[in-house]
Formats: structure tokens, C-alpha cells, sequence
């Protein structure tokens, strides 16, 4: 399993923001975020390493896609949140879940820890 760059096709498209189940599906993908990256989750089990294909379109996209396995298959496409590193996405394959890894670029706060001046009267 590798991370290419993929030319457009025709896949389901799914943008979230947050975290959470995307899909509610046996094949949902979880998405989650750290200050240093945002992880997506997929619990696909039966599937081998080689049929699962994790792509990048247009430096925008993420798509995650198996190959026909037992007559079925499965793909997602997410649209990338904005200053991510596209050349440092890592996927993982263990235990029938895949992780991708797609770390931020820049400097992230997350709302709950900033601190903010107090304003004067």
C-alpha cells in the first residue's frame, strides 16, 4: 500500500469537519484531529494490504478505495483541510483498520486551549 497521486474519476465524495463517524456504514471512516495532524480511520476487514489504494487528487483530495474484493468494494473521498502536507500523508494497515495520517503544515491552536487577553473596559 502506497500514497500516490491519482488523476479524477468517479468516487462517493464526503467532506466532514470535526470528528466523528462519516459513515454509518459497516465501512465507516472515523475522523479525527491532533494539533499536528488529522487521522482518518477505516475498519476494513478481510481485505489485503495490496487492494487497498490511498490516493491524493489535485493536492486536495484524499481518496481511499479497495479493490472489488468478494464482489464488493469500497471508496471514500474527502475533501483535504487547508494547510496539510500532502508529501508527508502516511497510511497503516493493521488488523484489518487502515490509518491514514495526514499532518498539518503551520502552526495549529486548538479553540479549547487558547488563551485569549482579557479586553479592557
Amino acid at each position: 500500500m502506497e500514497v500516490a497521486s491519482f488523476h479524477p474519476s468517479i468516487y462517493n465524495y464526503t467532506y466532514g469537519y470535526g470528528h466523528g463517524h462519516l459513515f454509518p456504514s459497516p465501512n465507516y471512516v472515523h475522523w479525527t484531529q491532533t494539533p499536528h495532524s488529522h487521522l482518518y480511520s477505516a475498519d476494513i476487514p478481510g481485505v489485503r494490504k495490496e487492494e487497498i489504494k490511498v490516493e491524493v487528487e489535485d493536492s486536495r483530495y484524499l481518496i481511499i478505495r479497495t479493490e472489488a474484493v468478494a464482489d464488493r468494494s469500497f471508496s471514500r473521498k474527502f475533501r483535504l483541510p487547508e494547510r496539510v502536507d500532502v508529501e508527508r500523508i502516511t497510511a497503516e494497515y493493521v488488523d484489518g483498520v487502515l490509518t491514514v495520517k495526514v499532518p498539518r503544515r503551520g502552526f495549529f491552536i486548538h479553540p479549547a486551549h487558547a488563551h485569549l487577553p482579557a479586553r479592557a473596559a
